[in-house]
C-alpha cells in the first residue's frame, strides 16, 4: 500500500473518530460471509458506521486523536473491525444478539470511558443513552405532580359537597 493511501485512511479514520463520539474495536473472525453481511446490514440499520481496519493504521489515527487512547492499543491484533456511533449502547445490544457466533468484543470508547475485554459487553448494553436518561427524569419530575393533582382532583369531589351540604343547611 502506498504512503498516500495510508495517510488518507488514517485521516479518514482520525475524521470519523472526531465525528462519532463512540466506537467500538471488534474481532470478527468468527463470522463467516453470511453472517458479517448481515452483521453489517443490521448495523447500517441502526445507524452504526463499521469499517475494517488496519491495527497500525488505526494506531496512528488514534496517536493524532486529541484523546488518549493509549489502554486500547494491547487490544489490537488480529482482525479488527470499527463500529462508530451516536448512542453508546447501541452496538452492544447489536453484538449480544451473535453472541452464539461470536463476534468478539476486543474494546470500546463509549460516555468518555474505555472500557477493555469482551465480558464488559453486558456493561455497555446496560449503559443508558442522553434521551433514556432524559426521559427517566422527566417521569421522576412528574410523578410527584401527578400525585399532587390527582389528590386535587378526588378530594375536590369531597370538599365541593362539603360546601354544598354546608351551604343547604340552615343557620
Amino acid at each position: 500500500m502506498k504512503k498516500e493511501v495510508k495517510d488518507t485512511i488514517i485521516s479518514q479514520l482520525g475524521d470519523m473518530l472526531k465525528a462519532y463520539p463512540h466506537f467500538y474495536i471488534v474481532d470478527v473472525t468468527g463470522l463467516n460471509a453470511q453472517q458479517t453481511s448481515d452483521l453489517r446490514r443490521k448495523a447500517f440499520g441502526q445507524k452504526i458506521k463499521t469499517v475494517v481496519v488496519k491495527n497500525k493504521l488505526l494506531i496512528k489515527a488514534l496517536d493524532a486523536a486529541e484523546t488518549d487512547y493509549s489502554e486500547l492499543y494491547p487490544t489490537l491484533k488480529g482482525n479488527t473491525a470499527l463500529m462508530f456511533c451516536e448512542t453508546a449502547n447501541v452496538p452492544a445490544k447489536l453484538l449480544k444478539e451473535y453472541k452464539d457466533v461470536n463476534p468478539t468484543l476486543k474494546a470500546a470508547y463509549a460516555e468518555e470511558s474505555i472500557f477493555v475485554g469482551a465480558e464488559k459487553l453486558a456493561e455497555l448494553a446496560a449503559l443508558k443513552s442522553k434521551n433514556e436518561l432524559i426521559a427517566e427524569v422527566v417521569a421522576l419530575l412528574q410523578s410527584p405532580a401527578k400525585n399532587v393533582v390527582s389528590g386535587l382532583q378526588s378530594g375536590a369531589g369531597t370538599i365541593h359537597g362539603l360546601l354544598k351540604t354546608l351551604g343547604e343547611r340552615p343557620e
